[in-house]
């Protein structure tokens, strides 16, 4: 199934692509939650006139994306988590709880700006990618330490 793309998502592609999904991924996820249209004949006719609006607004995001990661590109936030032996951690450090103590910082940092390839399960110094807009990453170092 093919599907315009009205916003970023992540390992799909970028706001104004025309990509091919599986259709139900398509169907259940991408279309109801806005991320995309179906790209029908008339669809891709619109996509172009819209091309330039589309990366206005692009442009419009990271530049406000620059001006955010002067402030969060470097911050250092210590999470403490209980451990084990071998300091492995009894559960582990989501890109939910990332958000939270950057909210607590002042950062309004939504989770799925988190980039986390895998949860954090021991105990130790991570450098974990913020995307704050398409092509605007920042790098926050995270210390999970033992409580």
């Amino acid at each position: 199934m093919e599907v315009i793309l009205t916003e970023d998502v992540q390992h799909v592609g970028e706001m104004g692509q025309v990509v091919s999904v599986a259709p139900g991924f398509g169907r259940n996820y991408l279309i109801p939650q806005g991320f995309a249209i179906p790209a029908t004949t008339s669809n891709k006719k619109q996509l172009n006139h819209q091309l330039a609006d589309i990366e206005r607004r692009k442009v419009a995001e990271q530049i406000e994306a620059r001006k955010i990661l002067g402030h969060i590109d470097g911050v250092a936030i210590t999470i403490p988590k209980r451990a084990g032996e071998d300091d492995i951690l009894f559960g582990s450090v989501t890109n939910r709880e990332i958000a939270a103590v950057l909210l607590e910082q002042g950062h309004a940092i939504d989770r799925k700006q988190v980039m986390l390839d895998r949860h954090i399960n021991e105990l130790g110094i991570y450098e974990v990618p913020i995307k704050l807009a398409s092509g605007v990453l920042a790098k926050v170092k995270v210390w999970v330490v033992a409580l």
